[in-house]
């Protein structure tokens, strides 16, 4: 037994179907923070600390796009957002001054200071 409308309408459906699941965005684009990006498409590549050699700065860059600067014993001393093209890192603090900055390396170069990835301390820690 044949169901001849069920037959035609079947590749219809599966149509429509397949139009809605590849119009959903990808579900790990969708999970990447807006602004962040690298050669790899990794959208945590930057994130972390970053510490001049002498430790006196430390840029802290946070999910979300957000990132906390200490200077010597300031804790915070600049709060702000930060997005990112590529290799290049725009920075806008809590007063909206910018400033911008480069990853060459794996180094990051910004306002004449050199950075380089630490792992952050845990507190407690020696």
């Amino acid at each position: 037994m044949t169901i001849p409308h069920f037959k035609h309408a079947l590749p219809a459906a599966l149509l429509t179907f397949l139009a809605v699941v590849t119009a959903q965005p990808d579900p790990v684009s969708a999970q990447a923070r807006p602004g962040v990006s690298n050669v790899n498409n990794d959208p945590d590549f930057y994130v972390g600390l970053w510490v001049t050699a002498d430790g006196y700065v430390r840029h802290e860059l946070l999910s979300g796009g957000r990132y906390d600067e200490a200077r010597g014993d300031k804790q915070s001393a600049y709060r702000g957002t930060y997005r990112l093209s590529g290799d290049r890192i725009d920075y806008r603090d809590e007063t909206r001054f910018t400033v911008d900055g480069e990853f060459r390396g794996g180094v990051l170069h910004h306002g004449g200071m050199v950075l380089r990835r630490k792992e952050k301390e845990q507190p407690g820690s020696y």
